[in-house]
């Protein structure tokens, strides 16, 4: 992205979730899921793009986008990159519309690792029609539960 487009894209945040998804690229299938989240507990938020544009026809559109950067040094056990996370210090000047001198490169960076922490999640997660709590519960307590094999 050209920071000139980034004058009219406006940066947001995604969030609400404590947990990231992911499944390694390789592999056979079933692929195992894995879950991160912050040591903390806490909620995170993603470092976003979005944009209202009309299309040919007149209609309004919204596009959206997560940032990503490269993967910190626990991500890269599973893939080679990750969405920026934004600090919640962070969150002001990553959203401040008026500051166009100072962009913040900076921010897009990955998250500490050793802030994180990453755990094998229900393999059932792959697939749409599960849902629930129990999706993002460690692997092996799922199996220990009875919950698993699929």
């Amino acid at each position: 992205m050209s920071w000139k487009l980034s004058r009219t894209v406006l940066r947001g945040v995604v969030g609400g979730n404590a947990d990231c998804l992911l499944d390694p690229k390789e592999g056979k299938p079933p692929k195992q899921p894995y879950a991160f989240e912050l040591c903390s507990g806490g909620p995170f938020a993603f470092a976003g793009l979005w944009d209202a544009w009309k299309d040919s026809s007149g209609h309004w559109l919204q596009s959206f986008a997560i940032v990503t950067t490269e993967a910190n040094e626990l991500m890269s056990k599973i893939h080679p990159r990750m969405p920026v996370i934004l600090h919640a210090r962070d969150y002001d000047r990553w959203l401040d519309r008026e500051e166009t001198e100072r962009l913040p490169l900076d921010l897009l960076r990955p998250y500490e690792s050793e802030e994180m922490e990453v755990y094998e999640a229900n393999p059932k997660v792959g697939n749409i029609r599960n849902n629930g709590p129990e999706m993002m519960r460690a692997a092996a307590k799922a199996a220990e539960d009875g919950e698993l094999p699929l």
